[in-house]
């Protein structure tokens, strides 16, 4: 009975944070409304979370250690629950920014402490179930995402997509307090723990500007802005300072010296790029389609599910083939292919398309991540030491959420500024000298003034017509853009996977790999 309670909490924790990751997204049309932000600015809803995380998973074992790792647990799924309240009462854009962040602060704790509990409730023989339970949440978790949120928006308020977390964080912290085990001598070590403060000062100033650069350089004029010039100075020297501190520090609060794996290197990079691959295309497509295809914020999270529900099948045979000692190397060409050609697919799109229609786009898309997520973990461990797996396990989590991070605020940019594009070419065809321009200015001028008799004012409002017409497929067009973009950037480090090492991992090993991170958290 302790053992099926252990279960439900890890994993209902660590679904809680994966859905949050996602939940959003369907929203951000109705959250900008209500706050009087643009699509671009609301992105820092998103972003501000995934930033949290990329500063806090790294540190996850550190402070279970500190802290004692029951202790670090229910305190950051009690943090998770108050944030995600305080988000939902947030009135302004920055006040919901601030507390997301500190959302992601909590959540950034629950995956990999939540994993860790999980193993340690299960024999060494039964880790192989332990692993399928919990990838079971990890796919469920974003998946499901965009249909909460679809339902919540379509039938209540945004905000109720921050308060249905309220319930499940105070059921998953009593029961965590109540029959989770301390591990022996947890939390007791403190006086021998030496804090990397300026580590991890350093990481917050240099991940934090560079995100704001990445996010406000082209509203602000990139460098003709004094501030954009001083946070890219604060950035260059926070992250070098961060680097040598960590390389040249005895107990660094980030193990990079694990980067001298020139196989381990190659894998962040693929990490990198898979993860602001996934980030960027999940907050791309609903505000696409809400914008420009009308669907509404529960059509949008269908249209996410069914196609990941349709790869998700994939997980646990991929899984079962490299636990056999199958290469993982394949499955990652596969899955690059699988998402270049989601980019570019994407590019045959048009603004009258329904949601089944975008199957088979999607469908590319969640199967290129479904063959990837595995064996870019599966190879981060299996290339280095085995005292080296929980620092290989953070560092490529990092990876992924600074990819995310990284790829929303590359979306944002490319896709206003191509916007901008398209609309100046698509302008130079409102002309008079345009035949067909002519003809469909004189319809919609005498329909409107049919109704008004007012020709003047007619003629006035049909112009502003079109011109709405245009800014609206310039975007739908600087959209596809940005999806073709993300392609090419996995076309620029597909050669990368053929210079991986083809080192497999055989059962015994990943066993050993995943209860030595279960006891480093």
């Amino acid at each position: 009975m302790k053992k099926a309670i252990v279960v439900f909490t890890t994993i209902a924790a660590a679904i809680m944070e994966l859905l949050d990751t996602t939940i959003v997204n369907v929203a951000l049309n109705q959250m900008a409304g209500s706050l009087g932000a643009t699509i671009e600015d609301i992105a820092w809803v998103i972003t501000s979370y995934a930033i949290a995380n990329v500063i806090i998973i790294p540190m996850t074992g550190f402070l279970g250690e500190y802290f004692g790792r029951k202790n670090y647990y229910v305190v950051s799924i009690i943090l998770f629950g108050v944030a995600s309240y305080l988000c939902g009462t947030s009135g302004t854009l920055w006040e919901i920014v601030l507390w997301r962040f500190v959302q992601g602060i909590g959540g950034g704790a629950l995956l990999s402490t939540s994993q860790a509990i999980l193993f340690d409730a299960f024999d060494k023989k039964d880790h192989g179930m332990a692993s399928g339970l919990f990838g079971m949440g990890i796919v469920l978790g974003p998946t499901l995402g965009p249909v909460v949120g679809g339902y919540i928006i379509e039938y209540y308020d945004w905000s109720q997509i921050f308060f249905v977390n309220i319930p499940i964080c105070i059921v998953a912290a009593i029961m965590a307090y109540t029959f989770i085990d301390k591990k022996e001598n947890e939390g007791k070590k403190k006086d021998s723990i030496i804090i990397d403060y300026l580590g991890i000062i350093l990481l917050i100033l240099g991940i934090g500007s560079l995100q704001y650069v990445l996010e406000k350089g082209e509203s602000e004029d990139w460098f003709e802005s004094k501030e954009i010039v001083g946070l890219v100075i604060l950035t260059v020297t926070s992250i070098a300072g961060f680097i040598y501190r960590e390389l040249t520090f005895e107990h660094p609060v980030v193990n990079l010296r694990i980067f001298n794996n020139r196989s381990f290197s190659i894998v962040s990079i693929l990490t990198l790029v898979s993860g602001l691959g996934l980030f960027a295309s999940v907050f791309v497509y609903p505000v696409m389609v809400q914008r420009i295809n009308g669907f509404t914020a529960l059509e949008t999270g269908l249209s996410l599910m069914y196609p990941t529900f349709a790869a998700v099948i994939l997980f646990p045979i991929i899984g079962k083939r490299m636990g056999a000692g199958a290469s993982p190397i394949p499955f990652m060409v596969v899955g690059f292919i699988f998402f270049i050609g989601f980019g570019f697919y994407s590019g045959t799109a048009t603004t009258d398309m329904g949601r089944w229609e975008f199957f088979p786009i999607q469908i590319c898309r969640a199967i290129g991540i479904s063959m990837l997520q595995l064996p870019l973990i599966n190879q981060a461990v299996s290339t280095v030491q085995p005292k080296e797996y929980p620092a290989a396990i953070s560092l490529t989590n990092m990876m992924r959420q600074l990819g995310g991070a990284f790829g929303i605020a590359l979306a944002n940019n490319y896709a206003v500024t191509r916007a901008a594009q398209h609309r100046g070419d698509l302008m130079t065809n409102m002309s008079t000298d345009n035949p067909i321009f002519v003809e469909r200015l004189n319809n919609i001028v005498r329909n409107l003034s049919s109704t008004s008799g007012d020709m003047i004012n007619a003629t006035a409002m049909a112009y502003k017509q079109l011109e709405l017409t245009v800014v609206k497929q310039a975007y739908f067009l600087a959209y596809l853009d940005t999806f073709r973009l993300i392609s090419i950037f996995f076309i620029v480090v597909f050669p990368l996977v053929f210079l991986m090492k083809n080192k497999k991992m055989s059962a015994e090993e990943a066993a050993k790999a995943a209860k030595i991170v279960a006891e480093s958290h």
